[in-house]
């Protein structure tokens, strides 16, 4: 099995077994991952999210299950994770059905018109690794999921000046475009470089042509508030 630090030391903390940070590291640029309060949380209502969820649903890149406990009392929710200490700690704190399974796969593990809904949030969907990776992902997402299926997609936001900011961080000669590459460090092990590419608003809607998807409402930040935010959120529906 490779080296799974990130996995493992959020799985360490939710048993109370950590004595270690977990570490994000870029080169000589390091910063200490916020493990209680990015995935410990209780999940928010949110109407404009779950206006475009329905069930069944499947929660991309799940975490330790915040969403999907939520989710799973109003239909069928399914979480998926690369890491099986996520997916482990996912089930002991109630995730009725989490899987290891990878999100840029989906095919392998679905049939189709499986979902009616499916979300990626973290920006997750931004390591799809290039925007012919992003293509293939949006096909297979509309492969295991209905005709009338809705998702909700997020992520770091190039065009933005304020995004030049963010931890990581890589210029990208390219209109709309950035890179963001980083690796975790815990407990002495070493996890494997992240290579996040990121893309704006405009690269997704031009992402989406060719596939049955559509960009049907997007924002920075959350369409509800007036913060500053250097992420876009996207709601897409099926053409």
């Amino acid at each position: 099995m490779p080296s799974d630090p990130f996995g493992r030391a959020i799985r360490d903390h939710y048993l109370g077994e950590r004595d270690e940070p977990l570490i994000d590291r870029d080169g000589d640029e390091t910063r200490e991952h916020a493990i209680e309060e990015w995935y410990f949380g209780e999940y928010q209502r949110d109407e404009w999210f779950e206006s475009w969820i329905d069930g069944p649903v499947l929660d991309m890149g799940a975490g330790v299950g915040r969403d999907s406990l939520y989710f799973q009392d109003q239909f069928e929710t399914v979480a998926i994770e690369v890491s099986d200490s996520l997916v482990e700690t996912m089930r002991d704190r109630g995730v009725r059905d989490a899987r290891r399974a990878d999100m840029f796969s989906l095919r392998e593990h679905f049939e189709r018109d499986r979902f009616r809904s499916a979300f990626a949030l973290g920006t997750q969907v931004q390591l799809a690794g290039s925007m012919d990776g992003l293509r293939t992902f949006l096909g297979d997402l509309a492969y295991v999921t209905t005709a009338d299926a809705s998702v909700v997609l997020h992520g770091y936001a190039p065009e933005l000046e304020r995004t030049k900011d963010i931890f990581a961080y890589r210029e990208d000669p390219t209109p709309g475009m950035a890179y963001r590459v980083f690796h975790c460090e815990y407990d002495g092990a070493v996890g494997r470089t992240l290579v996040f590419r990121l893309f704006s608003l405009d690269r997704l809607r031009a992402a989406t042509i060719g596939t049955p998807w559509d960009v049907a409402e997007s924002s920075y930040g959350h369409p509800d508030s007036d913060d500053d935010a250097n992420t876009w959120l996207a709601a897409l529906t099926k053409q």
